[in-house]
């Protein structure tokens, strides 16, 4: 987490939220005092996907609607992703999701 930066707190992982009738869970919920925001993160074991940014900009939406008070900024997403695919950021609409590539070393 300290690849991050020095400036997040963590809230909880597994964070469960309710849209409609169904249950979700954001896997990591971060806040981030320099920005003054909530932090949405999503960690996949798989290359990124079109549907890991339509999920971030859900639970980044229920965030904002739902948690986050009037003072606070609008929620970043960050999906963490074992390879970073360029193509579909590329078309990606909102600036406040960032995606990180991880390595597992053993």
């Amino acid at each position: 987490m300290t690849e991050l930066g020095s400036s997040f707190t963590y809230i909880k992982n597994e964070y469960k939220i309710k849209i409609g009738n169904r249950y979700n869970y954001i896997d990591l919920l971060l806040y981030n005092i320099d920005f003054n925001c909530y932090v949405v993160v999503e960690l996949k074991v798989t290359e990124l996907k079109a549907e890991h940014i339509g999920q971030i900009q859900k639970y980044m939406n229920y965030i904002d609607k739902n948690i986050k008070t009037i003072n606070q900024d609008k929620t970043i997403g960050i999906v963490i992703c074992k390879n970073h695919n360029k193509f579909i950021m590329e078309y990606c609409s909102d600036d406040r999701i960032f995606v990180k590539e991880y390595n597992l070393i053993i």
